[in-house]
């Protein structure tokens, strides 16, 4: 019904690290080569923890798209903007919470993860809960059918989805489909009708899937029903009727296999990233200087590659031949962690050096930069306009001035 379409976005935290290059841009410089591609800066999300913390959210935006700009993101194939210039994105966040059940907000895994993370800061915000559903906007608005996630954002995937079933069912209305719905029902005797319509309620009001599948066993078995029967209590039991939100799509991405400088997930809050516009001198120093094996007190020492950070950057970087080369040299103390780390150290320079040279360009003419993103803005805002004309009518907003 829509053309084929991927958004993603990322919240502004400034320069970019390996591990966003990794995670996440690499594959969105794919993507733009495959399919329509909006890429934004997610600064309204930023809010969601950081809300008292808001000097650097400008900065940290523009470094942000520099870095994408240089390494490979090409405004020629992908739309680039910030999300706070385009208002649909408030706007639809706004009238999808009208209708959006709390228990299904509250029950998303990252809501209670991250208040216990964050523990130092006080996030019983109804922005922080709310996140998810302006998360869902944002995808929702361009009606794009496929968002690059991990397989740690599907549970947010999920959400989305229910959440455009939802708006769909409220306000997709076919005239007469709930009579008819309700007379095929009939057909499957009164007290699996009965059933039937109490798996429907605990699935459209709780976001029950259990009920959901037993719903979905139920119309599979029932003998007396028809074909269009059939068809007509799925999209019943779905909220399956005209669809003015599309539900996309996860597009699963391999997560990063790259650690930091210390072992842990790396991220500049924890010092532990190397920054793609980190220069020759600091990507060397730290790279030396990362931990290793703990068995290897002394350079005599045998060691075990698999309990290394280092082996996790051999992984992604060394050919077959010098990953051969680490195995054998580490486990039989044959060669240095110094040694070990050098071939890193060329290659990640290697596959820096490029990039630093592209971003030069954008740092020394920020007014491109802007103009890249103004377009990019003005795009995304054509884009999210058309859809929010059909929401708005559809929940009596229109307004014709009839």
């Amino acid at each position: 019904m829509y053309p084929d379409r991927v958004v993603s976005g990322m919240r502004p935290t400034g320069a970019l690290h390996l591990g966003h290059y990794h995670g996440a841009i690499k594959n969105w410089v794919r993507i733009q080569s495959e399919v329509e591609s909006l890429f934004f800066v997610a600064d309204w999300h930023a809010l969601t923890t950081h809300y008292d913390e808001v000097e650097t959210i400008e900065k940290n935006a523009w470094e942000m798209v520099i870095d994408w700009l240089a390494a490979g993101i090409d405004p020629e194939k992908a739309t680039i903007f910030i999300q706070s210039k385009v208002l649909e994105h408030a706007e639809l966040t706004l009238l999808m919470s009208m209708s959006t059940p709390l228990s299904w907000l509250e029950r998303v895994p990252t809501y209670k993860d991250q208040i216990q993370k964050l523990a130092h800061k006080d996030l019983t915000t109804y922005g922080f809960l709310g996140y998810p559903l302006m998360m869902a906007a944002d995808v929702l608005v361009y009606r794009a059918n496929q968002v690059p996630v991990g397989e740690d954002q599907l549970p947010h995937m999920e959400i989305m989805r229910e959440l455009a079933r939802r708006f769909n069912y409220m306000y997709g209305r076919e005239k007469g489909f709930d009579e008819k719905a309700q007379a095929s029902a009939k057909k499957l005797g009164n007290k699996q009708a009965k059933v039937f319509m109490e798996w429907r309620t605990e699935y459209q009001e709780k976001g029950n899937v259990e009920a959901l599948e037993k719903a979905r066993a139920m119309l599979d078995g029932a003998g007396s029903l028809s074909a269009n029967d059939r068809e007509i209590l799925y999209g019943y039991l779905l909220g399956s009727r005209k669809q003015i939100l599309t539900e996309p799509k996860a597009l699963l991405t391999e997560a990063s296999r790259l650690p930091g400088l210390d072992g842990q997930k790396m991220s500049k809050s924890y010092g532990n990233a190397i920054a793609l516009r980190d220069d020759k001198e600091t990507i060397t120093r730290k790279i030396r200087t990362m931990q290793t094996d703990p068995a290897r007190v002394r350079r005599t020492d045998p060691g075990d590659p698999e309990k290394c950070p280092v082996w996790l950057f051999h992984v992604v970087y060394s050919d077959e031949e010098t990953k051969e080369w680490v195995q054998k040299g580490c486990r039989s103390a044959g060669i240095g962690c110094i040694q070990c780390k050098q071939p890193i150290i060329d290659a990640v320079v290697r596959e820096l050096e490029p990039m630093q040279e592209r971003a030069q360009q954008y740092v020394a003419k920020p007014s491109l930069v802007r103009e890249i993103v103004e377009h990019g803005c003005e795009r995304a805002r054509k884009l999210a306009g058309e859809t929010m004309r059909d929401v708005r009518e559809a929940m009596g907003l229109g307004y014709s001035g009839k």
